[in-house]
C-alpha cells in the first residue's frame, strides 16, 4: 500500500503598488528580494502606457480601477507623497484593502491615524501607517531608549542626505532650473550628545542646510540666494549655504538620493545618577526611497499576518512585534537570533 504525502505549497502574499515614483519603484525591487511575496499590479494616476515595470508580466492600471481588483490583492502599498496624496488615498483605500504607507508628516500623525483607523475598522482591514525610518525605525528606537533610560533626553539628527521637500521648494523659485538640498548634522553638537552632557540645542545648532543650484539663463543669483536663506519654515532658522553650479556638475554629483541619520537617548542611572548612559542608532543610506520601500515591504508581511489573525484598524510600528516583520518563525528566531 503506497502512502501519498501531501506537499504544502506556500501561498505568496500578493502586493500591489499605488503610485510609481521613487518609492514605488523601490517597493517593486524590494518585493523581488522576498520570496514569500509577489507583485500583482501597479496603479497610477499617469497614463499606464508610460510605465514599464521591472517585474515581467505585471500589469499597470489607472488608479481609478483599484476597486475592480479587490479579490486579487492582499496588501496595497501606498507610495504617494505625504503632503497631498496619502491624506486622501490611505483613508479611501483602507475601506478596500489592507494597506501600508510611509506618511511622514510627524505633527499630523494623530489626526491621520484616526481617519485611517475609522475606515479600516469599518471595512475589517489592517492599515499600517508611517512606516519607513523616521517616522518608523527611529520611532521604535526612541521608545526603546526612553524605556531603558527614563532619566534622560532624546536627540535626533538627520543626514547627511537629500531633503526632497526642501529641494522641491528651491526649484519653485523663479530662475532656478535644478536644485538639491542636503541636510547635514553639526558634528560638534553630536559630540556633546555622545559625551552624555544632555545639551539644550536650538534648530540652528543641530543642522546645516547646503544647497546646490543650477539657474536659468539671465537669472538673478542674488535674488535666488536671498530667497532661499530667508525662507520661513525651511531655511531662515538654519545656517544655510548656497552654491551655484553647472548643469553638468549637477548631473554628475547630485542626482542620487542618499540620506541617513542618528537617534540618541542619553541620561544617567544609579542611586545618585552619576553613571552616564548613551544609546545610539544610525543609518547611512545610499538610497533613501529604496530603504524606505524595504521597510514598507517588511510591514506588509506584518499587515497580512495581523489580518489573518483577525486584527482590524490602523496600526503603527509601535503596535507591531518585530518578529512579525521577517519570514522566519518565532522558533527559528529564538534559535538563530535571540
Amino acid at each position: 500500500m503506497s502512502v501519498c504525502k501531501k506537499i504544502k505549497v506556500m501561498q505568496k502574499i500578493k502586493l500591489a503598488i499605488a503610485g510609481y515614483g521613487n518609492v514605488g519603484r523601490g517597493v517593486e525591487y524590494a518585493i523581488s528580494q522576498n520570496d514569500d511575496m509577489e507583485l500583482v499590479a501597479i496603479f497610477t494616476r499617469r497614463n499606464p502606457i508610460e510605465i514599464i515595470p521591472v517585474t515581467s508580466g505585471v500589469k499597470v492600471y489607472k488608479f481609478e480601477e483599484v476597486e475592480k481588483h479587490i479579490p486579487s490583492i492582499d496588501v496595497m502599498m501606498l507610495c504617494g507623497g505625504s503632503a497631498t496624496d496619502l491624506p486622501e488615498q490611505t483613508p479611501y483605500l483602507s475601506t478596500l484593502f489592507n494597506c501600508v504607507d510611509s506618511f511622514d508628516t510627524h505633527a499630523r500623525i494623530p489626526e491621520y491615524f484616526a481617519a485611517v483607523d475609522d475606515n479600516a475598522k469599518k471595512s475589517k482591514k489592517v492599515s499600517i501607517i508611517s512606516t519607513g525610518w523616521d517616522p518608523g525605525l527611529f520611532s521604535l528606537l526612541r521608545v526603546l531608549g526612553m524605556s531603558c533610560i527614563p532619566n534622560g533626553c532624546d536627540y535626533t539628527f538627520w543626514g547627511k542626505g537629500v531633503s526632497q521637500g526642501h529641494s522641491d521648494v528651491i526649484r519653485r523659485i523663479k530662475g532656478v532650473k535644478f536644485a538639491v538640498q542636503y541636510t547635514i548634522p553639526v558634528e560638534d553638537a553630536m559630540a556633546e550628545v555622545r559625551k552624555g552632557n544632555n545639551p539644550k540645542l536650538t534648530i540652528r545648532q543641530k543642522h546645516i542646510r547646503e544647497c546646490f543650484v543650477v539657474v536659468e539663463q539671465d537669472a538673478d543669483f542674488q535674488y535666488i540666494e536671498q530667497t532661499i536663506k530667508t525662507m520661513p519654515h525651511y531655511f531662515c532658522d538654519y545656517d544655510t549655504f548656497v552654491h551655484f553650479i553647472s548643469e553638468k556638475e549637477f548631473n554628475t554629483k547630485h542626482i542620487q538620493m542618499p540620506h541617513g541619520g542618528f537617534t540618541f537617548r542619553t541620561g544617567t542611572t544609579g542611586s545618585d545618577n552619576i553613571h552616564k548612559q548613551c544609546m545610539e542608532f544610525s543609518l547611512q543610506l545610499g538610497s533613501n526611497p529604496e530603504f524606505t520601500a524595504n521597510v514598507m515591504v517588511a510591514y506588509a508581511r506584518a499587515a497580512h499576518r495581523l489580518y489573518l489573525k483577525g486584527e482590524v484598524g490602523a496600526k503603527t510600528v509601535l503596535d507591531i512585534p518585530v518578529g512579525m516583520l521577517v519570514q522566519k518563525t518565532m522558533e527559528e528566531l529564538r534559535k538563530s537570533v535571540l
